[in-house]
């Protein structure tokens, strides 16, 4: 069978899950299901997909095995007892958890005659597919270059190394963006909201200043990766903006909060950032000095 028709097992069938199988289906591949809750295999079955009685019998019917799972504990769940049948199969685990228990599930699977792929998804369900979506991997290289053709139609493939803590940690450092900026988000609204504006006023005017931050962090200093570079050397000019001043906007920011009666854990959060790199003598400096206190925040 030829590579771009290579039949693959999808396990764990959410709207991750469904929307992977709809586009496999699409490209031509023989795709075999199995989910737990059985009833959420309908649709992707009722277009081409094949629903398999058991793990066991998912994973034998295809050498390219994706996971898509809430975590590491619902794959250990799922395949226990069936790990017999991962020899010579390539299990491409696109569920969340911590690098180290990446590592662990690695190693299990390689016990078991397995090559490990992990993987970090950096796009919703619906624009699987699409221009706009990008995976993490990591695990064996041979084993990525076999299936990066493949992988590539769910999105862009972006190999980050032989570790396969690696594409968790670059996984979760996205998330811990993405997250951060959704409370944000709602403490902001809940900030003016406190003062009669309504969330469909305000959020408009919050998503600019979303878009408007890769200007602004790179402003007068060239791109992104120029400013990663100042900071992997340790260097942070203050010329355009500083802690201290940075740190002054974060105490109004908690003063304005404990007068609306909101949340302070965020705002209080940031605050402790700016404090430590005053502290420490480093108040002239950029704000991305910061990341000292972050790196060792005894």
């Amino acid at each position: 069978m030829a590579a771009q028709h290579a039949p693959v097992t999808v396990i764990g069938l959410g709207p991750m899950g469904q929307a992977m199988v709809r586009r496999l289906l699409a490209g031509g591949h023989p795709v075999t299901v199995w989910n737990r809750t059985r009833s959420r295999a309908d649709g992707v079955v009722a277009d081409g997909a094949t629903p398999a009685p058991t793990p066991r019998d998912a994973l034998e019917a295809s050498e390219l095995v994706v996971l898509s799972l809430t975590d590491y504990a619902a794959m250990d769940a799922i395949l226990d007892g069936a790990g017999d049948a991962l020899a010579g199969r390539t299990l491409v685990n696109l569920s969340s958890d911590t690098p180290d228990r990446t590592r662990e599930a690695a190693a299990w699977a390689t016990a078991h005659g397995a090559s490990f792929l992990a993987g970090g998804m950096m796009t919703p369900a619906p624009t699987v597919g699409t221009d706009d979506a990008y995976a993490y991997y990591s695990g064996p290289r041979e084993a990525f270059d076999r299936h990066a053709e493949l992988l590539g139609e769910l999105a862009a493939p972006r190999y980050v190394g032989a570790d396969p803590g690696l594409a968790q940690l670059m996984y979760q450092a996205q998330l811990d963006v993405f997250l951060t900026a959704l409370s944000a988000l709602m403490h902001a609204t809940a900030l003016v909201g406190s003062a009669g504006i309504p969330a469909r006023d305000f959020l408009p005017e919050a998503l600019t200043t979303l878009t408007d931050i890769p200007a602004m962090l790179t402003a007068g200093e060239g791109t992104p990766a120029r400013v990663g570079e100042q900071i992997d050397a340790g260097l942070h000019p203050g010329h355009l903006s500083t802690s201290t001043m940075m740190g002054a906007t974060a105490d109004h920011l908690v003063a304005a909060s404990e007068a609306a009666g909101i949340d302070v854990g965020l705002p209080r959060a940031v605050q402790a950032h700016y404090r430590r790199a005053i502290d420490a003598g480093h108040g002239g400096d950029n704000w991305t000095r910061i990341i000292d206190g972050i790196r060792d925040p005894r």
